[in-house]
């Protein structure tokens, strides 16, 4: 019983990692759409908008999924600033490439942090968090191909 209830809180603790770094990669996102400048403009602005409501609308996914394991979800900018591995960008001044380039690094990493994750569910036997990353899993590797095709 020990080494289920074990894998359960590394599931746990897994899924409140993954929620920092969706609320992160949210906040990046937006970012960039709020300072992407250039001969792109339009583009990346409708871009990163749609990849921003799409990874936003993950958190409260992810965070039910906590919730229904018994567990307690992030409750603050610092907790989620604790777990993120989703590197902070305040310059203002990056030009378009660069923004696409971090988040397609980003949702690359992301795509990993998804698939360690439903690794621990299947360790866990939770079916249904298994199940769901699948889902996740591919919208965070269409964000990476879209993002990967404007930097051919």
């Amino acid at each position: 019983m020990a080494a289920k209830d074990n894998s359960k809180a590394a599931l746990i603790d897994s899924l409140n990692g993954l929620l920092a770094d969706t609320f992160a990669l949210y906040v990046k996102t937006k970012n960039f759409h709020w300072h992407v400048r250039g001969p792109q403009f339009h583009d990346l602005h409708l871009l990163f908008d749609a990849h921003a409501t799409e990874i936003f609308a993950l958190t409260d996914l992810i965070a039910e999924r906590v919730r229904k394991l018994g567990g307690r979800t992030l409750t603050s900018i610092g907790s989620i600033s604790a777990k993120t591995t989703v590197k902070d960008e305040d310059d203002t001044n990056l030009n378009a490439m660069q923004m696409v380039r971090q988040l397609f690094e980003d949702n690359t990493a992301y795509v990993a942090r998804l698939k360690a994750t439903k690794e621990l569910a299947g360790e866990a036997g939770d079916n249904a968090t298994d199940g769901i990353i699948d889902d996740w899993t591919d919208q965070a590797e269409q964000r990476a191909w879209f993002l990967r095709e404007i930097l051919a």
